[in-house]
């Protein structure tokens, strides 16, 4: 299985400014045949990113889809239209929509299906927040949403399907979960894939997020059940997130 390494710029970057620092990190990355990199700019700048990735060692992947198609959804991106620009990936029930924007479980499904419908590959995001984690409830709550997250998902389609375990504590507080703490999280992710893909729950990468950068990676990723990353604020400097794409 090939890794996946996936930079969120989440809301950050003029056109511009996202042209600059792609052409940055493009001088910097070389093909690995033992995974795939992608990058996630704001929705502005697909358009023009697109044939800079063209050939290249990069993949784009979008932060976010709509759960329609089309329709009078005023404000809203599908994934056809995703598809259409040329994303490969799009991610799913981030945290910070969770929290900020109100979506819910049912919403991530939704979503998810919406990406497969349309020929994307989906990364949802679970993970605990530090209430949950102190309380005792992080496995509940990270179980409840890949089961309900991938519901209605068919084994037919694992190969498609990631999910990133992005704990909330973590996520740009400098403070990201010990190898011991994402790996155990990412076992209970693949047993709860098993039950809801079976088999082909092995085809599903899981990646971890959450302060990921140039100074941890090396740690992170000889992790057991780790397949990839899903990396934010490191990945808007061309030379971290070139290095952490980069992992030893």
């Amino acid at each position: 299985m090939r890794r996946l390494v996936i930079g969120n710029w989440k809301m950050n970057r003029t056109v511009p400014e996202t042209v600059a620092l792609v052409g940055s990190l493009l001088a910097r990355l070389s093909p690995a045949a033992d995974r795939e990199i992608a990058i996630a700019p704001p929705f502005t700048a697909l358009s023009a990113v697109a044939p800079l990735l063209k050939g290249s060692a990069v993949l784009l992947a979008a932060q976010d889809l709509f759960w329609q198609d089309e329709g009078p959804y005023t404000g809203e991106i599908s994934g056809v239209m995703l598809q259409d620009v040329g994303v490969s990936y799009v991610l799913v029930a981030h945290s910070e929509r969770r929290r900020h924007l109100e979506e819910t479980d049912r919403i991530a499904g939704l979503k998810v299906r919406a990406a497969l419908r349309t020929g994307l590959k989906p990364v949802l995001c679970v993970g605990e927040d530090e209430v949950e984690r102190a309380s005792g409830r992080a496995f509940t709550v990270v179980r409840a949403q890949v089961a309900r997250g991938l519901e209605g998902c068919v084994p037919g389609e694992a190969s498609r399907l990631q999910v990133a375990y992005e704990p909330v504590w973590a996520i740009g507080t400098g403070r990201a979960a010990s190898p011991a703490q994402a790996a155990e999280m990412h076992d209970l992710i693949r047993q709860e894939l098993r039950a809801v893909l079976k088999d082909s729950a092995r085809a599903v990468r899981v990646l971890y997020g959450g302060s990921v950068t140039p100074d941890n990676v090396d740690e992170l990723m000889p992790a057991p059940g780790i397949d990839g990353l899903l990396v934010g604020g490191a990945s808007l400097h061309a030379e971290q997130f070139a290095r952490i794409a980069s992992y030893r």
